[in-house]
């Protein structure tokens, strides 16, 4: 009489999930073209949440797709371009086979190819979708760019890939986009500011390096052949952004592809022309020239609901910004052939300074070593032979600190021979209780205008003042006591010797007798709040609280490694000026 017998995994979350395996053969595809589809259509496995249910009470280790995910990737057009590729790949093994050459040349000259438009319009709906995915596009594509030309990945991939990252370098120039540099191990990292969103993204450093064994390139090569299409979109629509032609011309200049005449150089104009667009000195065109009376100021109307208090801060922060972008306006600066040439060009050029360098490091120079227009020459050695006067010769540390800074930093740290002060990150941002280096609160106090050996005075001052106050607190509290402990006596003798009672007389309360009256009240109020509150309220309060104080003894720790530290490099500071008098 009752209804149908309920079938064990044939419901529920055990019918969400499919197999790898059992999605490939769905799909009809190899495993290596079906991790490619994957990553291309952005579709990445899923653990459930009961994977002993889903996996049909048996525990070996399977992974999971979402089947609506693999359902969705029946109807990709791709997946035909694939298989016409396998055909065309059988034939083409038989022609060499058979030494059928023609047959050979025509199956190449109609190999199936396929193109990711439709992809990245499916996964990026609207163009600030695609910026805010850009950083792992741009870090993997400055990756590639800096492969040798080795077996392991495909010429043109590693050319289009460092094409396009010039580009964008060049549009980050031109939009004086970019906000902050650091220089870790790994790589030089980036922020810029683009479209209203941050973009960071890492860059390797230009040393030569072997590809190590145990990573697949076939994947990374996957990514890299979708995040190229991504980022072409993406510098063709900023470039129309800021009205420049794209692809991108220097300006005065047009892209014109000769054959060298005789006693000519060997070179084609255009391979000249990327050079010198990769060097990153020159500017670019425009399409139509900017109108004057465009970028005048407009009045800037209060966003809805923003409070004046709020208007004044975003128009300071504006303020701020406009300043840091003119950051290095009216300098020149010449690099040295032993420094890092792009980086330092890329950076100094975002932030309005002119740069050059010898003719024979890099084409692209715009003025020699010898200009007196020159106001700082970045050096990495411990001396030069020929100093100008008149001129700052500065260890490279000195530009991206300054940027960091938001300001021209003294050069006096920064010159030939100098130990350097710590490279502080600009994506670390101190919140209340942390602990704060010494070399980052000289640094605020720069930044609020006062010399860095006068706060440290000051602040010396202070501690030394507070030290002192507080003993003369305890002090004058202990003499306090001594003189109400004999008052008493005193008063105490008077009484009994005259059996009269003692009179009240109406005193004044303690300054620290209010203060410790109500820190009694505030902190009775605050256990009886504690006393109240539920069970699972109260445990995560203690959890804070553990947090916070872990917190503390955390930035202690770190205060006291710091003051070994410089008490260690004071003995031996003595110690070498004891050796230097001897």
């Amino acid at each position: 009489m009752g209804g149908l017998e309920k079938k064990k995994y044939e419901r529920g979350s055990a019918t969400n999930y499919i197999t790898r395996n059992k999605a490939r053969k769905k799909l009809q595809l190899s495993l290596a073209d079906f991790r490619r589809l994957c990553i291309l259509k952005g579709i990445y496995p899923h653990e459930p949440k009961h994977k002993k249910k889903v996996n049909k009470g048996s525990t070996a280790a399977r992974t999971f797709y979402l089947l609506k995910d693999i359902k969705f990737l029946l109807h990709e057009p791709i997946v035909n371009k694939f298989r016409e590729y396998k055909v065309f790949v059988r034939k083409l093994r038989k022609a060499y086979g058979k030494s059928e050459w023609n047959t050979v040349e025509r199956l190449k000259d109609n190999k199936p190819g396929y193109k990711l438009d439709h992809i990245v319009k499916e996964r990026y709906p609207t163009f600030i979708d695609a910026v805010r995915d850009l950083d792992d596009a741009l870090s993997m594509c400055f990756l590639f760019a800096t492969f040798p030309r080795t077996g392991k990945c495909h010429v043109q991939t590693i050319q289009l890939c460092r094409r396009l990252t010039v580009e964008f370098l060049n549009y980050v120039i031109a939009s004086r986009s970019l906000r902050k540099v650091f220089l870790s191990i790994k790589g030089i990292y980036y922020q810029a500011e683009v479209m209203g969103q941050p973009v960071t993204w890492i860059t390797p450093y230009a040393f030569s390096h072997n590809h190590p064994t145990d990573v697949d390139y076939r994947v990374m090569a996957t990514f890299t052949e979708f995040y190229t299409t991504l980022l072409g979109f993406v510098n063709f629509r900023l470039y129309q952004s800021l009205n420049f032609h794209y692809p991108p011309k220097i300006e005065g200049q047009s892209l014109v592809e000769q054959k060298p005449e005789e006693g000519e150089a060997y070179a084609l104009d255009s391979e000249s022309y990327v050079e010198k667009l990769s060097a990153l000195s020159a500017s670019l065109a425009r399409v139509v020239a900017p109108n004057p009376e465009d970028e005048a100021e407009v009045d800037e109307f209060p966003l809805e609901g923003e409070s004046a208090e709020q208007q004044e801060a975003r128009q300071k922060e504006q303020e701020a910004l406009e300043k840091q972008k003119k950051l290095f306006e009216g300098l020149c600066f010449f690099l040295n052939r032993e420094v890092p040439r792009e980086p330092l060009a890329f950076v100094i050029r975002c932030f309005g300074g002119e740069v050059s360098w010898d003719k024979s490091v890099c084409i692209g120079a715009t003025y020699d070593v010898t200009d007196p227009k020159i106001t700082h020459q970045i050096v990495d050695r411990p001396g030069v032979e020929e100093q100008v006067i008149g001129r700052y010769y500065l260890q490279p540390q000195w530009v991206f600190d300054s940027v960091n800074a938001k300001m021209c930093l003294p050069v006096a740290d920064y010159f030939l021979g100098v130990v350097l002060p710590p490279h502080l990150s600009p994506f670390v941002t101190e919140k209340e209780g942390d602990y704060i280096p010494p070399e980052k609160l000289k640094l605020l106090a720069l930044q609020r205008g006062n010399e860095p050996g006068e706060e440290s005075e000051s602040e010396e001052e202070e501690e030394e003042g507070t030290a002192s106050s507080a003993e003369e607190d305890n002090e004058e509290e202990e003499s306090d006591k001594e003189e109400e402990g004999r008052l008493a006596k005193m008063e105490e003798q008077r009484t009994q010797s005259k059996n009269l009672p003692v009179k009240v007389t109406a005193g004044r309360v303690l300054k620290e007798d209010k203060q410790r009256l109500r820190q009694e009240e505030e902190s009775e109020e605050k256990r009886l709040a504690i006393m109240m509150m539920k069970k699972r309220e109260k445990y995560l309060y203690q959890k804070i609280m553990f947090g916070k104080k872990r917190k503390i003894r955390e930035a202690n720790k770190l205060a006291e490694k710091r003051k070994a530290h410089d008490a260690v490099a004071k003995s031996e500071k003595k110690k070498s000026k004891k050796a230097r008098r001897e």
